[in-house]
């Protein structure tokens, strides 16, 4: 086990913390934090989707407590991590959407990895944590460096697998950055120190460009490919935003013309399975590592996917399929390998719940709830609902039986999600559920800041 000393004093570790269950209280937790790009719940111990083949997320969901209804705070790559590692909400911040330049929006020395700096941790980092790579390096003790390597391998585009039926039979495992990405995690969990660790390992797949070596689609084979349950009128009872969202006219239609949507899922699965290799990978490295008794290991995707349902793709939008998220604990001493949670929870829980774990203060900025009593007893109360944000003034409100989303111009929609979990009927104008709509929008933002640009 680590210890770490500043200035000579100790850290004390929380008396009631999960790895604190010690006597001394100067051993302080390792933390390997897993982030994953793109990634739905189409994993095998989520259910959502039969042909889904990921035994080593299944594996670490055996570990530890995973999370059936975790949400993201923003389906959208860049505002999703700004949100989840700075700790503030879109509607704070004004970070809402790809582009914006998360760097404005959050100021160096406020992330989840600087307080384990600030505490005595060295702190690593690899792949995609941040957007596009991207970090301030005054939070981290050292970071993996992108240069000489590739997100998707030589000569892939982006849309190849997606709309564009192009294959690369000689592409393998270490022509992706992920591969490398991996190596230099374990690396650092190997390392002999005096200090504990903090390592997060951004893996970047499986983010279009959905292309993987060929022996990842072995056991997806094209003739075998399922649609995604879905409806052809779904979008009949759909406010104009609604359908703004969905974009039907855009990749939907495109997939219908071409009669690529099972190949497209294919190459889905397919990447995703390269990812679930290099998770295997990793967890090897920790299980056999001399620090997993005192090595907190949390895993979480930045966002769902979305794959024809409702006619949609890729994430932008604040239904179920892009907003959905698995979300995995294991904390030694705490969590119950091999436990599912069904509260309903969002990442915003990530950075107040890694403090709490190690001992550490809450800054004053985050806005997340920690979710440490849930970690010790899936089935504790737990009334706070998970919001998504999509844009400005775009938010859903995910509570254990419904979702209710409210657009900027007024425009609703309120689900049945426990008994309609594709989400098909839209209820919102039955006027025996206002008190359930009138419940739920509590909870949005009074206040929220409009986007700088």
């Amino acid at each position: 086990m680590r210890h770490f000393c500043i200035l000579g004093i100790a850290f004390a570790f929380s008396a009631n913390s999960a790895v604190g269950q010690v006597d001394d209280l100067q051993k302080q937790p390792n933390v390997l934090m897993v982030a994953v790009d793109d990634l739905n719940h189409w994993l095998t111990f989520m259910g959502r989707n039969p042909q889904a083949q990921t035994p080593n997320f299944d594996r670490l969901a055996k570990m530890g407590l995973a999370f059936t209804n975790a949400y993201c705070a923003v389906p959208a790559c860049e505002p999703s991590r700004c949100a989840l590692m700075g700790g503030r909400r879109p509607w704070t911040t004004g970070c809402y959407k790809n582009g914006d330049q998360w760097k404005t929006y959050q100021p160096a020395g406020d992330g989840l990895s600087a307080q384990f700096l600030k505490a005595g941790y060295n702190v690593f980092g690899a792949g995609k944590i941040y957007h596009s790579m991207d970090n301030h390096p005054s939070e981290w003790t050292d970071y993996m460096s992108k240069k000489g390597f590739s997100a998707n391998g030589p000569g892939v585009q982006k849309m190849d697998g997606f709309h564009n039926d192009k294959v690369h039979p000689d592409l393998k495992d270490k022509d992706l950055i992920d591969w490398h990405t991996t190596d230099y995690c374990i690396e650092r969990m190997n390392a002999d120190s005096d200090q504990p660790f903090f390592i997060a390992c951004g893996l970047y797949k499986p983010h279009l460009p959905f292309v993987a070596p060929r022996k990842y689609y072995d056991a997806f084979p094209l003739h075998s490919i399922q649609l995604p349950p879905h409806r052809e009128n779904d979008l009949d009872d759909f406010p104009p935003a609604g359908l703004r969202m969905a974009g039907a006219d855009k990749d939907h239609k495109k997939f219908l013309k071409s009669g690529r949507w099972k190949a497209a899922i294919q190459s889905y699965l397919a990447t995703c399975a390269y990812t679930d290799m290099n998770l295997g990978r990793l967890l090897d490295a920790y299980e056999s590592s001399p620090q997993k008794d005192n090595t907190i290991l949390v895993l979480w995707t930045d966002h769902g996917w979305s794959l024809g349902e409702k006619q949609h793709w890729r994430k932008f939008a604040l239904w179920e399929e892009p907003t959905r998220t698995p979300m995995i604990w294991v904390v030694p001493g705490m969590t119950t390998p091999g436990t599912l949670c069904e509260r309903t929870v969002d990442l915003m829980s990530v950075y107040p719940t890694l403090c709490k774990l190690a001992g550490m203060p809450v800054p004053e900025h985050v806005e997340g709830h920690e979710i440490t009593s849930l970690l010790k007893d899936p089935d504790a109360e737990w009334n706070i609902p998970a919001i998504t944000t999509h844009g400005y003034e775009n938010h859903a409100v995910r509570s254990e039986q419904y979702r209710y989303i409210r657009y900027a111009n007024g425009d609703e929609e309120l689900y049945d999600s426990q008994n309609d979990p594709y989400e098909y009927d839209n209820l919102a104008g039955k006027p025996e559920l206002q008190i359930v709509k009138d419940e739920l929008a509590t909870w949005l933002p009074k206040n929220a800041v409009k986007a700088m640009r």
